[in-house]
């Protein structure tokens, strides 16, 4: 694929994932009221005080890795998992956001794809 494509899911995806990992700490785009099987979902993972922090945290750094095109290839590794959280959520709880899910889930393949390179002695068989 061609790199400028590359660079501009990269960018989008790092836009993504640092604008709503410090949108967490920051409360800056307003979020509408859970309720139902979402409002039960976020009550869990607000019982463990500290899972969003660490979360959003995340999310932010791998923003700024991916913004930055620094240490790309381990960012996707860290941020794979909370996509397939997010893609499962958006499926099955919500489905209201499973078009970002679902783009989500194709950036993360496509740039992990494209930095192969980078993962061939991680999925080497020993």
């Amino acid at each position: 694929m061609k790199t400028k494509v590359l660079f501009v899911i990269q960018l989008l995806m790092g836009l993504i994932f640092f604008v709503f990992g410090l949108n967490g700490f920051l409360n800056f785009i307003p979020q509408p009221p859970l309720t139902g099987t979402a409002l039960t979902f976020f009550t869990g993972m607000m019982a463990a005080p500290y899972f969003i922090p660490v979360l959003k945290g995340t999310e932010v750094l791998v923003g700024l890795a991916l913004l930055t095109n620094r240490f790309v290839a381990l960012a996707l590794v860290v941020i794979a998992p909370i996509i397939l959280q997010i893609f499962l959520y958006h499926t099955i709880v919500d489905p209201s956001g499973a078009p970002m899910a679902i783009a989500l889930v194709v950036f993360l393949i496509t740039l992990m794809i494209s930095k192969s390179a980078n993962y061939k002695t991680v999925l080497a068989a020993k």
